[in-house]
């Protein structure tokens, strides 16, 4: 507790001390003037000077330091009027400006000042990518509206297991090793059971940064990625909205202000809804009826809304909640169901005597799934709980500190039964505490950028505390080369299952603290590690560079290293209830979970061309991802040698309203577990009293070398053609005509092990869809 003490002092004298510079502050928002939306990354700068910022994804800006004088702020940004206003500073000034961005209708050749360009040089941004509504529909749009779903596909570390009860693995984590975050709340599972589409509406989203690697003090509680998705606000100035529909699904937007407002420079209200559904079980009966005689088995419903509130200086509450539930019938396989809800707000405060600024979050949300096997026994898992959070910013001149706390809590319920019918089942409630700070320092010359951080992480219900430091760096050889790295160590608590021996995992549930774990862990080297800690954990070094080769061609390259030093998962070696009468079989035999150790390095690469109506997208990842479990070294059912992601898309049209968006994909085989042959297994459901000469027997199922087998390449080509009509300045209709698996490639989905018989992922399914913006 003496962390956030002292986070706490911190706070208050820096709020009571900023005042007093020798120095003035200008600091504010900028925002679309058509519909109030924040205008993020847009450069604001001192005419004649070295003084600006780029506005962050709030639209937030905040120049420091500046000498007493009279200056000239200026505003310049492709597609948009330049904004000038003269201003007078004075020491110890600290003056708020909200400022309006107007469309051009002259569109202008160059700009002064390139935001991009600008935060490729100030910004380390190692392993991460940030995603805008612009790139998602850069993306085919496979049955209907682009998704963020198909977008993350092609990110460089990420790793898509199929059409058909897909996962994003990144850089050799697991889907539960990575946090999602949904305006600052935890979202448990953010993808349907067809890995086409997500849960959030592409519509509403306005930044998604995705972090593969390497990330920052400010994120904790997971051991391998970060993805933070940001919600438009809503239309601030009319009513407005979307309707679309197409033979997968349909959606609906609808946003707009709460009340009248007649002045931009007051402050203001807005709400913004989504609702989107899946009736693909009934269109496939007649569109799609040689993928599925029975159609496609797929169904969600996925519901988002949010209100937001506005000062006239900037500050900012906003209130949100959502709905998202999934339902997927294989037949004569498996019956899966789940169901997530959950609610909360964040804010921003702008103080008006000091030129910090202070955001904070608070959320509940739930998440509960179950499964039914034809062969096997039901599994249940459900996880609810709450995260809060506050963050506090300094600016100082061209450096940053930033720093604050979190607290989550969470209560997981599980049942679930290994490969030979074991029982494991568990409930618990965990408390973590989680302080944080980082400071970036850019150098005079600004050639170097570093960004040292650390984070302590507590976790209550385990007593255990983990000490997290964080470092990155940048630096700018020339301004077209530039060198980047990352480090950091990392810890969660939370863990699922999978069931490894299946090609496919269907079901994965969560649960925290587990019990009844092993005390050491036999190295591959023969010693013997002490386990002292119930925690996952790992450390991430990542390093690479960013070349501008041409004018419109850009190079990243990164090199990363995941030592996964400490991870939980089910024991696939339980054979026995844990209790006194099998007290003298080992505990390898009869403990619910297993602690292993491995690795995960690779190198990602992407080129990228972008000019005018014409963009192309390079990626290449080779990853190796290999684990250790005290008796075997082995390559986990997601570990994927090579992939390969061609993206295209063209704009052209006398009025530039056709587009064409092509996507192709390949990826190396994934390991699996062959099966060796079949006995006749007794599995004495009477226990002692079974009489094992009259009781029925099972089909037991006898194990190849573990994950020794590899599947066949993956590949797939998805092709969209989109056509525009403006009936006016505020009314659009978008057809799309789309394409998934063009060429028909029979890519495996899994192999039933008793009948061998083969199940593929989606062929070549055509969509057609429709979406009018008002």
């Amino acid at each position: 507790m003496r962390f956030f003490k002292i986070v706490f002092i911190v706070t208050l004298f820096g709020l009571a001390n900023s005042s007093y510079s020798q120095f003035a502050n200008i600091r504010g928002f900028v925002y679309q003037k058509e519909n109030g939306e924040p205008a993020i990354f847009t450069t604001v700068y001192l005419q004649g000077t070295t003084h600006g910022a780029v506005t962050d994804v709030n639209g937030y800006y905040s120049i420091s330091q500046i000498p007493p004088g009279s200056y000239t702020l200026m505003i310049s940004s492709l597609g948009n009027d330049t904004i000038k206003e003269l201003i007078s500073l004075k020491s110890g000034d600290i003056i708020t400006k909200k400022l309006f961005l107007k469309k051009s209708s002259i569109q202008l050749q160059t700009v002064e000042v390139s935001a991009e360009q600008e935060a490729k040089r100030s910004e380390i941004r190692v392993s991460v990518n940030t995603i805008t509504p612009k790139e998602i529909s850069q993306i085919p749009s496979i049955g209907g509206d682009p998704d963020l779903a198909q977008y993350l596909q092609v990110v460089p570390g990420v790793i898509f297991t199929g059409d058909q009860g897909g996962q994003l693995y990144i850089r050799g984590g697991t889907p539960v090793q990575n946090k999602v975050l949904l305006d600052g709340m935890i979202v448990y599972n953010p993808f349907h059971s067809i890995g086409l589409f997500s849960v959030f509406d592409a519509d509403i989203i306005r930044t998604a940064d995705v972090y593969t690697g390497g990330f920052g003090a400010q994120y904790g509680g997971r051991i391998s990625s970060i993805m933070d998705i940001t919600t438009r606000d809503g239309n601030k100035k009319k009513i407005s909205g979307k309707v679309s529909a197409s033979t997968f699904g349909a959606k609906t937007v609808l946003e707009g202000p709460l009340g009248k407002n007649t002045d931009s420079s007051q402050g203001s209200s807005s709400f913004i809804l989504s609702a989107k559904t899946s009736y693909l079980p009934t269109t496939s009966k007649y569109l799609y009826t040689y993928a599925n005689p029975n159609g496609l088995p797929f169904s969600f419903n996925d519901f988002y809304g949010k209100t937001s509130f506005s000062s006239n200086n900037g500050s900012k509450l906003n209130l949100f909640g959502f709905d998202f539930n999934d339902n997927v019938n294989y037949p004569s396989i498996a019956k899966i169901n789940w169901k997530e809800y959950g609610g909360g707000g964040n804010f921003i405060l702008v103080p008006p005597n000091s030129a910090a600024l202070v955001q904070g979050h608070f959320a509940y949300s739930s998440y509960a799934i179950q499964m039914s096997e034809a062969m096997n026994q039901p599994q249940e898992s459900d996880i609810s709980g709450f995260n809060m959070g506050f963050d506090f910013t300094y600016f100082l001149g061209r450096n940053q500190l930033e720093y604050g706390i979190e607290t989550v809590g969470y209560r997981t319920n599980f049942q679930f039964y290994n490969p030979v019918d074991r029982l494991i089942q568990q409930q618990d409630n965990s408390t973590e505490l989680g302080g944080y700070f980082r400071f970036k320092i850019i150098s005079k010359d600004k050639k170097l950028v570093i960004e040292p951080g650390f984070r302590a992480q507590y976790y209550a219900s385990l007593s255990n505390f983990s000490p997290e430091p964080r470092l990155s760096a940048k630096y700018n050889l020339t301004d077209r080369f530039r060198l980047k790295f990352a480090s950091g160590f990392y810890s969660q608590n939370l863990i699922a299952s999978s069931t490894d021996r299946d090609v496919v995992n269907l079901f994965n549930g969560f649960l925290s603290g587990p019990d009844n774990l092993q005390q050491t862990l036999t190295e591959q080297n023969g010693s013997v590690k002490q386990i002292v800690q119930d925690l996952q954990k790992s450390y991430h070094i990542v390093a690479g560079f960013e070349y501008d080769l041409f004018k419109h061609v850009s190079i990243n390259l990164e090199g990363y290293y995941k030592g996964l030093t400490q991870i939980i998962n089910m024991n696939p070696y339980k054979l026995y209830d844990d209790n006194s009468t099998n007290a003298s079989i080992p505990d390898i035999q009869k403990n619910d979970f297993i602690v292993e150790d491995g690795k995960a390095m690779g190198v990602d690469v992407v080129v990228k061309y972008e000019y005018k109506r014409f963009y192309f997208w390079t990626v290449y990842s080779l990853g190796y991802v290999t684990l250790w479990d005290g008796t075997m070294e082995f390559a986990p059912p997601y570990d994927r040698r090579n992939n390969v992601n061609l993206v295209s898309s063209y704009v052209f049209g006398k009025n530039l309203n056709w587009s064409v968006d092509a996507r192709w994909n390949l990826g190396s085989g994934f390991p699996f577990t062959p099966t060796d042959g079949f006995y006749p297994q007794q599995p004495f459901t009477g226990g002692i009293n079974t009489n094992y000469t009259t009781a029925n027997e099972i089909l037991g199922i006898k194990y190849g070398p573990y994950d020794s087998g590899r599947l066949p390449y993956y590949h797939r080509l998805d092709l969209s053609v989109k056509r525009r009509f403006e009936f006016s300045e505020r009314t659009l209709l978008e057809t799309t005509f789309s394409i998934t698996n063009v060429y028909d490639r029979e890519n495996i989905f899994y192999i039933d092990r008793i009948t061998n018989s083969r199940i593929n992922q989606l062929p070549i399914i055509p969509s057609i869809s429709a979406s009018l913006t008002f």
